[in-house]
């Protein structure tokens, strides 16, 4: 049931000063008591930016999300799927609907220079110590996600149904999602009638947002291969296999999956990232071994290149009599992040309302992947936003200039903070408020 005679009571000013401009409307309730918390999650926030955990290990950060959520009344579940949360906020009858945050950082040393930066050390899954800072804006969807369940806990009067929270771990890594999926998340508890999720993008400015109906961004596969030849010295080829020519021959031969085998107006990428073989200049080794990423959206686009690059690879090791096959194993993948059409309106015509529609447009989508995809897959309308953090007067400055913003994973990955998490409360609380029943 659509709620758009909700709407008025949703506007609240975000006031960062030069914010978006909003909409006129009658006086406020929902959004109201965004001024009042706002040190409260400007707090959170800056705890979250300084204290960022690695991919499966966000115990920490898990049962600090976990521990405020269930002072706000919810159902709390911890550990779903490694360190993931589910909290669930039961009120009467109604639909169903899942906001989403993630909770990992990456392995990137800060060099914003904030007095908040992060400094934290752990070691990754290889015993590596690393330097760790939430460079992707997670400490953000985390922060605006909590002031959600805040201000919907405090107006239950205004809403009907059940808020599903679920904090998922692992995003950076593609293996949250379908960790908590295998854990139950649906099967345990509701299987919610929508889902919703933000990301930061810093090619917008903070106050505003961007959507893109369809397919928004691509599946991600990595792909392993190794090809096997016959080592020996490199004065004497003819007493070898050589895998580095096979692996030269392999490599050009794959492009041609796109470029060839491929309609032209189906997007896809085909990426060999990583090349290792050998020791030495004068010995061909036995062994050379490929790690690509394969991007596409349509499910049948995936599985052709998937299948075309352990045909080619296999073709290759034949034609160079090879000892043996090679291995060929994907060792990632997520589906294609798709926007549900319908709903992505009307969260659209939502948010609008509040925001002011000069402060949303349509942005085209893009190569990257998210494991968000992972709960549209399996049968949930889905839809994931983008939230502009860049600072206005920079964005604006840098429009049409060669300057290049801090992207996602950069250590100089710094949002508009203010600005940037009144929007994203207010984004996710529309977002609900527009999708659960009304009273």
């Amino acid at each position: 049931m659509k709620t758009l005679s909700l709407l008025p009571l949703l506007f609240a000013c975000l006031a960062a000063p030069g914010g978006p401009v909003l909409a006129a409307a009658p006086p406020p309730t929902v959004l109201a008591g965004l001024d009042a918390l706002y040190p409260e999650l400007d707090a959170l926030y800056r705890d979250l930016h300084q204290t960022p955990e690695l991919s499966l290990q966000e115990e920490k950060t898990a049962a600090k999300l976990a521990e405020r959520l269930r002072k706000l009344g919810f159902e709390v579940t911890p550990k779903v799927g490694g360190h993931g949360v589910v909290a669930l906020l039961r009120n009467g009858k109604g639909p169903t609907v899942m906001l989403r945050t993630d909770l990992d950082g990456l392995p990137v040393e800060e060099k914003t220079g904030l007095p908040y930066a992060s400094k934290t050390k752990a070691k990754d899954a290889a015993g590596t110590e690393v330097s760790v800072m939430h460079a992707c804006g997670h400490d953000v969807h985390m922060t605006s996600w909590l002031g959600t369940a805040t201000l919907l806990a405090q107006t239950k009067d205004r809403w009907r149904g059940t808020l599903m929270l679920v904090g998922q771990p692992a995003e950076e890594i593609g293996a949250g999602a379908r960790q908590m999926l295998a854990d139950g998340l649906f099967k345990r508890f509701p299987k919610p009638d929508f889902a919703v999720a933000m990301h930061t993008v810093a090619n917008a400015a903070a106050g505003t947002v961007r959507f893109t109906p369809g397919y928004a961004l691509a599946s991600v596969d990595s792909v392993d291969v190794t090809l096997y030849g016959k080592g020996g010295h490199g004065a004497y080829p003819h007493t070898t296999v050589d895998p580095v020519v096979m692996a030269a021959r392999t490599i050009l031969s794959l492009q041609t999956l796109v470029s060839r085998e491929k309609s032209p107006l189906e997007p896809a990428v085909l990426t060999v990232g990583s090349i290792h073989g050998g020791t030495k200049s004068n010995i061909i080794p036995d062994e050379v071994r490929l790690q690509l990423t394969v991007r596409t959206y349509k499910p049948e686009v995936r599985k052709a290149l998937l299948a075309g690059i352990e045909r080619i690879a296999k073709a290759e090791a034949m034609v160079s009599g090879a000892s043996r096959p090679p291995d060929v194993k994907v060792t990632e993948g997520t589906p294609a992040t798709f926007n549900d059409p319908a709903l992505t309106k009307r969260l659209v015509d939502a948010v609008g309302k509040v925001l002011g529609e000069k402060n949303l447009s349509e942005t085209p989508s893009v190569m990257g992947g998210e494991d968000f995809s992972e709960y549209g897959s399996a049968g949930v309308p889905a839809v994931m936003l983008w939230l502009g953090i860049t600072e206005p007067k920079r964005f604006a400055e840098a429009k049409g200039t060669e300057e290049a913003l801090p992207s996602p994973h950069s250590p100089l990955y710094a949002p508009d903070r203010e600005r940037a998490l009144r929007t994203g409360v207010t984004l996710l609380t529309t977002s609900a408020l527009e999708l659960l029943g009304r009273p």
